[in-house]
């Protein structure tokens, strides 16, 4: 069905929950689908769990309405729902209603496995007023605060809640009309959101969110992309935050409609992905970069039994930078004979300290034909996340690349930092006001004018395009023996690719301990043979000299599950660095290797233990008292920070 009656030049909103109570209004729009969910990951429509516009309109005013019962309109509320349209209702219903909420992934409520720490994290920064969860959910939290065995400053933080059925705010029966003529959500300069970072380069931190802010980034998004009522979005995203949670609202400003599914479902069986696509002829789907590679290798293109139809993707958002050409080339080479259009291909740049979206390379009509895979350019195997705004072009999204040290803009072909002006910008980081300061306002050298994101992110403009190639974060460069830098994935890469049949794609972390460049991998399985783990060892280290002249001081191949990532699937290459310093990775095979001699030497720790006379050894894990202590060169002690995060300032997330 095509919706012509839509007006290209309607009013936009000042809120994105302000569009709702129109779409629901117009007789076109009263039973569109807003957002879908096909149940137990099934691609069948009929299996199908479906919000129109009018629905979704009706419960998110019944929602507020309830939660005002209870709560005042500033008040801070922790939303603990699992993945579904379910968690969709309550955030804009927490937006209708005025409140500052706080999305997170909702941890095991026994609080018996070691997954409650960001939780934690958040009762102790945001100051909650309540938390909302299923009546299930609630219930087990009871049941933990009456144990004997409790964490008591956990149970006191839970205590101090107001806990909230889902069940006992949904469904009621309020006059969707109540209120309708005078809005009393979220005002465009007020706090809505507070959404964390993603840890990929330090301790996640909660980033303010207000809603006019949020509302320009999906006009800015919807605009980019082309996005319409008749566009059909497949997203497995996380909901809670960043791109997931952007195209929850960016379905709602734009009209069009969303199938949702939840990344666990995508991780268990990623064909499920390119069946919804083909299923509901989507339009738009947004991946991180990882997605393609995992896809190629496990999607069982041809095990399915459901056929493959991609013909009707427009755009398929690439996000999570670095974007590697060769996995796009090799996702195509795959999918282009079930009508995947090259076109399609959209690599693009965000960050949580700009809601989430800021750029993207791909242009709609675009006549100059640069703007589309495969004419896009590449730079050191990177295809370019963000294309700037030229001198005729005119753009509120202002992104620049300066000199991390001097704050002075470099010309086009030179790296550096990227900084990014917009009334997108966050309003900063909840209880860190000098880092605030230091990040969000960023000024030129000896330039009066506007503030700008500092993201911490390294780029180099070329072309006469002005493409953006977004090549690593200024945290992860490694410090190489020649005192040049390097970003870490290139290593990663390459090291994978030499064994992508025993090592864990996307599990490698790269960094230097004191100008020795360490590299730890995870296998597919616990390899046991010390000839094969020696083996793939030597055979990174010399791959990794020859193409990318960078010599490896040691390999480390550790169990699967011991390299840290974010939800999102980012490697936390800080948290690898202290967890291998600390003894805490479950290794299989360490080895040390001599850079001037080309001599294989053991491991750092069967170096000490050899000192005490006890025999030289190699593949001992790092575990208990000894293994604790035995990163050293010689007698040389070597200064490290043992900190949960880095000395220097945890730049930013990405999408």
């Amino acid at each position: 069905m095509n919706y012509e009656n839509y007006d290209p030049s309607f009013p936009d909103q000042p809120v994105v929950d302000q569009y709702l109570p129109i779409w629901a209004s117009l007789p076109a729009f009263r039973s569109k689908p807003a957002f879908i969910w096909p149940d137990d990951g099934s691609t069948d429509v009929s299996k199908s769990s479906t919000l129109t516009y009018a629905q979704l309109n009706d419960s998110v005013q019944s929602i507020s309405f309830q939660l005002l019962l209870s709560l005042q309109r500033g008040d801070t509320i922790v939303i603990l729902c699992s993945p579904g349209l379910e968690l969709v209702e309550i955030i804009f219903g927490c937006q209708r209603a005025g409140l500052l909420s706080v999305p997170i992934i909702p941890p095991d409520p026994s609080f018996a496995k070691e997954n409650y720490h960001h939780l934690v994290r958040v009762l102790s920064q945001t100051k909650l007023k309540a938390a909302i969860a299923h009546h299930d959910y609630i219930t087990r939290v009871q049941q933990y605060l009456s144990s004997p065995s409790k964490d008591e400053r956990l149970a006191g933080m839970l205590q101090n809640l107001i806990w909230i059925s889902t069940g006992d705010i949904k469904h009621k029966n309020v006059d969707s009309t109540a209120g309708s003529m005078f809005y009393n959500g979220c005002k465009p300069d007020e706090l809505y959101l507070i959404q964390y970072t993603s840890g990929a380069t330090g301790i996640p931190k909660p980033v303010l969110v207000t809603a006019g802010s949020a509302a320009h980034n999906v006009r800015t998004a919807r605009k980019a992309y082309d996005l319409h009522p008749n566009s059909v979005i497949v997203s497995w995203l996380p909901q809670y935050h960043d791109c997931g949670l952007m195209f929850l609202l960016l379905t709602i400003v734009s009209g069009a409609t969303c199938v949702l599914t939840s990344p666990g479902a995508f991780v268990n069986r990623p064909r499920l992905w390119i069946e919804l696509i083909t299923e509901f002829k989507a339009t738009c789907t947004p991946v991180p970069s990882f997605t393609l590679p995992l896809v190629v290798k496990r999607g069982g293109v041809e095990k399915g039994s459901s056929p493959i139809n991609l013909w009707s993707l427009r755009n398929l958002i690439i996000i999570n930078e670095p974007i590697y050409k060769a996995s796009v080339e090799e996702f195509l080479d795959v999918f282009k004979p079930f009508g995947l259009n090259p076109s399609s291909i959209s690599p693009s740049y965000g960050l949580a300290e700009n809601c989430t979206f800021v750029s993207t390379a791909w242009r709609n009509n675009d006549n100059s034909g640069n703007s589309s895979f495969p004419h896009l350019p590449s730079h050191n195997k990177l295809l370019p996340s963000a294309r700037l705004a030229n001198e005729e072009e005119e753009e509120d999204m202002n992104i620049i690349v300066v000199n991390e040290d001097t704050h002075e803009p470099v010309e086009d072909e030179i790296e550096g930092e990227i900084w990014v002006s917009s009334p997108s910008n966050a309003s900063g980081y909840l209880g860190h006001p000098f880092l605030t300061q230091d990040i969000f306002k960023g000024r030129l050298s000896n330039k009066a004018g506007r503030c700008f994101v500092r993201t911490g992110d390294r780029g180099i403009v070329k072309g006469a395009e002005r493409f953006l190639f977004v090549t690593g974060r200024c945290l992860d460069v490694v410090k190489l023996p020649n005192g040049q830098d390097m970003h870490p994935h290139y290593i990663e890469t390459t090291a994978y690719n030499t064994c992508p049949q025993l090592i864990r794609g996307g599990c490698l972390a790269a960094f230097d301990i004191s100008r020795m460049i360490v590299l730890v991998a995870e296998m597919q399985r616990s390899e046991k043979d010390n000839k094969i783990l020696r083996d793939i060892c030597e055979k990174m280290r010399e791959t990794v000299l020859n193409q990318e002249k960078v010599e490896l001081g040691m390999v480390v191949l550790v169990k699967s599950g011991s390299v840290p990532k974010t939800t999102s699937g980012k490697i936390q290459r800080w948290a690898a660095k202290d967890n291998f310093l600390g003894g805490k990775m479950k290794v299989l095979m360490e080895m040390k290797f001599d850079n001037y001699h080309g001599v294989l030497l053991p491991s750092p720790g069967a170096m000490i233990l050899a000192s005490k006379g006890r025999g030289q050894r190699i593949g001992k894990g790092r575990e208990g008292e000894e293994g604790r202590a035995l990163i050293a060169e010689e007698k040389e002690e070597i200064p490290f920070s043992l900190s949960s995060a880095p000395t220097r300032h945890p730049w930013l997330s990405r999408l």
